[in-house]
C-alpha cells in the first residue's frame, strides 16, 4: 500500500473523516502512485471572529478555538494551513476592525504546526482596501512553491467593486510565465473567479481574466471560500472547489430568491461547518479532499 493509502486508512479509522472527493483533473486516477513528494495541508475559510448571532451560532465566540482543536488533533499533522479569507467579521470601526483581526491572530497562534499562511475576505479588507489586514498579516497576494506544486495566493477582495485589479492581474501573468505549462498550479482566492451567483456577490468581476490566464496551463485547481459551503465547479480543465464556513452555512445557490444563512439547528450543532485536508498528488496534479466537522460526533 501507499502512504497516501494507508493515510486514509487511518483516518477512516480513526473517525475524523468526512467525505471524499477526488478532482477531475487530467491524469488525477486516485493515489495509489504517490510519490515521495506528495503532501497534504488544511485549508479553513469563513471563520467571521467577531460575529455575534445565536440563531445562526450560539457558539460564534468558541467555534474558532474548536476548529483550532481539531487541526491539532488531527492523527497526522498538514505540511502546512491554509486560512482562505474572512478571518474576520466585518465592521465599521477601523479600531474594531483591528481589535478582531488581533483576538484572531491570537486564536490561531494556537495550532501546533507553524506553517501558516492567510488571506483576506472582504469582510477583512474592503471597507478600508486591505490596509488594516496587511498590518497583521502583510502582502494579500503573493505566491509560494511547496514540494513541486506552485500556489498563487489572489486577493480579489481588497478592491470594494470585487476585483482583482489590472496591476495584481499583470502580477499574476508575470508569474505565471514562469511556471511550465505542465506545472501543478494551485491557485487560492477567497470568491469564486467563476460567476458563481453574481446577483449574491458570489463572482469576481474580472475572474474571468484571470481564468483566461491560467488556461493554457494543463494541471490548475483553485481553492475558494466566501460561499459557506462545499461546492465543485469546472470551467474548462479547470477545477474549482468551495471550503465550508466555520461560523454559519449559506444556503445552496439558487436554492432562494436571497442569499441567505441557515438557522442552527439544535438537534445537529455545528452542521454544514467545518474545514478540510487536501491530499496533492504531485506527478499527476491530483487533489483528493477530505472535509472535516468541526467537532466529532
Amino acid at each position: 500500500m501507499s502512504h497516501a493509502i494507508d493515510r486514509r486508512a487511518f483516518l477512516k479509522l480513526a473517525g475524523v473523516g468526512g467525505a471524499v472527493y477526488a478532482s477531475g483533473l487530467a491524469g488525477c486516477a486516485g493515489m495509489a502512485g504517490a510519490m515521495q513528494d506528495d503532501f497534504y495541508f488544511v485549508q479553513l475559510s469563513d471563520t467571521h471572529w467577531g460575529f455575534k448571532g445565536a440563531a445562526l451560532n450560539p457558539d460564534a465566540s468558541g467555534t474558532l478555538q474548536k476548529a483550532v482543536a481539531a487541526v491539532n488533533a488531527l492523527p497526522e499533522e498538514p505540511e502546512f494551513i491554509v486560512f482562505t479569507g474572512d478571518l474576520t467579521h466585518t465592521t465599521d470601526d477601523p479600531q474594531e476592525r483591528r481589535r478582531r483581526l488581533a483576538e484572531f491572530r491570537d486564536i490561531v497562534s494556537a495550532l501546533k504546526n507553524r506553517n501558516v499562511r492567510f488571506m483576506p475576505g472582504e469582510h477583512d479588507a474592503s471597507l478600508d482596501k486591505g490596509q488594516a489586514w496587511k498590518e497583521f498579516f502583510g502582502a494579500s497576494y503573493y505566491s509560494f512553491d511547496h514540494k513541486g506544486v506552485h500556489f498563487i495566493a489572489v486577493d480579489n477582495v481588497s478592491d470594494p467593486a470585487a476585483r482583482i485589479g489590472e496591476a495584481q492581474l499583470a502580477w499574476l501573468q508575470a508569474d505565471l510565465a514562469k511556471q511550465r505549462k505542465d506545472a501543478p498550479i494551485v491557485v487560492l482566492t477567497h470568491r469564486p473567479l467563476f460567476d458563481l451567483m453574481p446577483q449574491w456577490d458570489w463572482a469576481t468581476r474580472d475572474g474571468a481574466q484571470a481564468i483566461a490566464l491560467l488556461m493554457p496551463y494543463s494541471n490548475v485547481t483553485v481553492f475558494y471560500g466566501h460561499i459557506h459551503q462545499e461546492h465543485h465547479h469546472m470551467t474548462g480543465h479547470i477545477a474549482h472547489h468551495s471550503a465550508k464556513s466555520l461560523i454559519f452555512p449559506l444556503v445552496a445557490p439558487g436554492s432562494k430568491p436571497k442569499r441567505e444563512p441557515i438557522a442552527w439547528d439544535p438537534a445537529q450543532p455545528y452542521k454544514g461547518l467545518g474545514f478540510r485536508g487536501i491530499e496533492a498528488e504531485v506527478k499527476k496534479a491530483g487533489y483528493e479532499l477530505t472535509e472535516y466537522p468541526v467537532v466529532k460526533a
